[in-house]
């Protein structure tokens, strides 16, 4: 992660397409939630420390602005920046580039929660010092 942004790459499949060959807009959704799942686990809290202690992450607010379509075949480059952590929520800043354009940009903010209640839950110490060290660079 560079200047703690987090880069997923993602090449666009026939069934991310509609029949014209661009990519569906709810998909964009999903390659964003591909790059959140993976950003945690290179943080070393994946679903694998989640689930064994009973937490889940949801999303809880998503506001996305669509600038440009994505294409069959297109390379895309799915970003995660972390720009607050606090109590139950963490809030990212969300972008779908190909080469240098920006595709998708968007604000995501998902909750901890309990994973039997779905009832917020504190970011556990350990992860909420990780994800504040990445958000101030340190």
């Amino acid at each position: 992660m560079s200047g703690g942004e987090f880069s997923l790459p993602v090449r666009v499949y026939i069934e991310d397409t509609d029949a014209g060959g661009i990519v569906y807009y709810v998909n964009y959704l999903k390659f964003m939630e591909r790059a959140r799942t993976e950003f945690l686990r290179e943080l070393g809290s994946g679903w694998d420390k989640l689930l064994p202690a009973g937490l889940m992450f949801v999303v809880r607010d998503a506001s996305l602005t669509w600038h440009a379509p994505a294409r069959l075949d297109d390379l895309l480059a799915v970003t995660v920046l972390p720009h607050r952590a606090a109590g139950a929520t963490l809030a990212l800043a969300q972008a779908v580039r190909r080469g240098g354009e920006t595709l998708v940009s968007g604000e995501i903010t998902i909750a901890c929660v309990d994973g039997a209640t779905l009832r917020p839950r504190r970011i556990p110490r350990d992860m909420l010092a990780t994800l504040r060290a990445v958000i101030t660079g340190e």
